[in-house]
């Protein structure tokens, strides 16, 4: 299949997107992977210093319900007045503008501080990029789905990595913003118990 020159651009665009959001978190510090010194596909253990540092855990779910919901969002508000192509590109944008802020002294401090998160020291770089493709994921996969299939998927998604870890999307929102002791001693108990 052959791009016309206006899918070219948003192509670029988008891959210059990703490519700066992987600078800027290198010249934040920011490290290119796991202190560890290797790279997992799968990384599932929460309470650990490795939590974030992997391609994919249990936080990829939300990434790609972040895709769902720009898509939805950006569907609302531009319909088919903006190409999916520029719609992606916005939905970069935002994911990317995230990815950095997350990785601020600030807000991974407010993690460790408002959520379970106290081995937190933020995300590698190639856990941020792939964080980021997760999303684009999420994105075209709800510009092929139809509306119920994305909003199930993405209940199941929230669901089960709620079930799993006593946390996900929501909760995570939901406890950087307006933390909760309870939700905080609830998440806390999975690790003490062991589910």
């Amino acid at each position: 299949m052959r791009l016309t020159r206006q899918q070219t651009a948003y192509l670029l665009a988008a891959t210059g997107i990703i490519l700066a959001t992987a600078a800027i978190l290198l010249a934040m510090g920011r490290v290119p992977i796991c202190k560890c010194g290797y790279v997992k596909l799968w990384h599932g253990e929460v309470v650990s210093s490795e939590n974030s540092q992997h391609l994919t855990d249990w936080y990829t779910p939300s990434h790609v319900i972040h895709g769902f919901i720009f898509y939805g969002l950006l569907w609302l508000a531009f319909g088919r007045r903006l190409s999916f192509g520029a719609r992606l590109v916005l939905a970069l944008l935002v994911e990317c503008g995230w990815e950095i802020v997350e990785n601020t002294d600030a807000v991974i401090q407010r993690y460790r501080d408002a959520t379970i998160a106290l081995d937190y020291y933020g995300d590698s770089v190639i856990n941020s990029v792939m964080d980021i493709l997760a999303m684009v994921l999420g994105f075209w996969l709800a510009s092929r789905w139809p509306v119920w299939l994305t909003v199930t998927v993405a209940v199941a998604l929230e669901l089960f990595t709620g079930v799993m870890i006593r946390d996900n999307l929501t909760l995570n929102v939901v406890m950087l913003l307006w933390p909760m002791d309870w939700i905080k001693e609830w998440q806390a108990g999975v690790f003490k118990h062991g589910g």
